[in-house]
């Protein structure tokens, strides 16, 4: 893709999203779905208009990188204490729960295998995309709601990170039946030290940003401090322990959090996620897809395998939220909150593909992460309409 094509798929995206956000806004429901729309229209699916490459997947990821970090900085540590043994617990069901559906869905449609075979290992491989939750979509709809901060807010956000950490383990779990060189137990070992270290370093950057903070409050050099933490965080956690970059960003700006300015560097990142990187990472999503290419044998185990999907995270997370001590319409948030997919499901897939995944299926992930994305946002928004109508009569 050269300079003047990046350019004008650029604008396009620019002006797609933002119009089709505002489109769904004035229909109350949450912008980042018709940015979504915005994507599946501009893309393959439909008109064709902008290509995914690698220019554009790299903004992408910056803007998720960007989300992160934000909801890392309006994260509540008093709340997110609370939260821990509740969303540890969420986390591992929400992990069990669709990895079991996804297993038992790839093999009834294409048969139960002995263990060791090609088949049963495809099936693993399903069971594990199943796992991965997407917080990014709930995050930026929980912002827009304004109850990111909440405790079901931050019990999701903590639920959504244990579950990508207990995914990595499960994705090497899987490729270790194809791979002998895959220790299980060096990356729960890499993953257990990232964290030690974050620990370690989050008090050392804390405090020295604090000393910054109180010496320079309110100036630039503060959020660009705050990014060159985002990033490098993001990219130790990826290279050097096999942890998402989105964990590390979110972690620095969990650090960051209790900072006197930390609402200052958040306006200051919004800017940037809301001008250019948020609509290129929403409207990437639509641009994957390309709906032309499903057949009626592809399309029935897509369908199922969305519903699985979906259902699979909002009863195992919502019951557990239920027996957890939530109320029904929190457990229910929970649930839905839980429910989205993005790219760490396409990270293994990928992967997928590397040990025997037929790339066909590659275009059930994608709908599901379309329609998670699209559904999550209006349901959440819907959930708390509806609380607050309660509270009103009640009033």
């Amino acid at each position: 893709m050269d300079t003047l094509e990046i350019i004008r798929s650029l604008a396009v995206i620019i002006i797609f999203s933002k119009f089709f956000g505002l489109c769904a806004r004035k229909i109350k429901a949450p912008e980042v779905a018709g940015e979504i729309i915005a994507g599946l229209l501009i893309g393959p699916s439909v008109f064709n208009f902008v290509q995914k490459g690698d220019f554009i997947a790299g903004m992408a990821e910056i803007g998720v990188i960007l989300l992160m970090f934000s909801a890392g900085l309006d994260t509540n540590i008093n709340q997110l204490k609370k939260s821990g043994i509740k969303a540890t617990i969420l986390a591992c069901v929400g992990v069990a729960v669709p990895f079991i559906g996804g297993f038992l869905l790839y093999s009834y449609f294409y048969g139960f295998s002995k263990p060791g075979s090609e088949h049963f290992t495809i099936a693993l491989f399903i069971g594990c995309i199943l796992t991965a939750t997407s917080v990014s979509i709930t995050v930026q709809a929980l912002k827009e709601l304004g109850k990111i901060s909440t405790e079901v807010g931050t019990t999701i956000m903590s639920a959504a990170i244990i579950d990508d950490v207990i995914g990595i383990i499960v994705l090497t779990a899987v490729i270790s039946t194809k791979s002998s060189n895959t220790s299980i137990g060096m990356v729960a070992f890499k993953t257990i030290l990232f964290f030690v270290l974050v620990l370690i370093l989050g008090y050392l950057c804390f405090r020295l940003m604090e000393i910054i903070d109180e010496r320079y409050p309110k100036t630039r050099r503060i959020p660009i401090l705050g990014l060159f933490l985002a990033f490098s965080l993001s990219y130790i956690a990826d290279k050097y322990f096999g942890v998402a970059d989105i964990t590390g960003a979110f972690c620095a700006g969990v650090i960051l959090s209790s900072l006197r300015d930390s609402d200052y560097i958040e306006r200051k990142m919004d800017i940037n996620s809301y001008m250019i990187f948020g609509p290129v990472f929403f409207t990437s999503i639509g641009l994957q897809t390309d709906l032309k290419k499903l057949d009626m044998t592809i399309l029935l185990f897509s369908i199922c395998f969305v519903i699985v999907g979906l259902l699979c995270k909002v009863v195992g997370c919502g019951i557990t939220a239920k027996l957890e001590g939530y109320n029904l319409n929190d457990s229910l948030k929970i649930g839905v909150g839980m429910m989205t997919r993005g790219e760490v499901a396409l990270i293994v897939a990928q992967r997928g593909i590397k040990y025997g995944l037929d790339s066909k299926f590659f275009t059930s992930v994608i709908l599901l992460i379309v329609i998670s994305s699209i559904l999550t946002p209006i349901i959440l928004k819907a959930l708390y309409a509806k609380e607050e109508s309660v509270v009103e009569t009640n009033a």
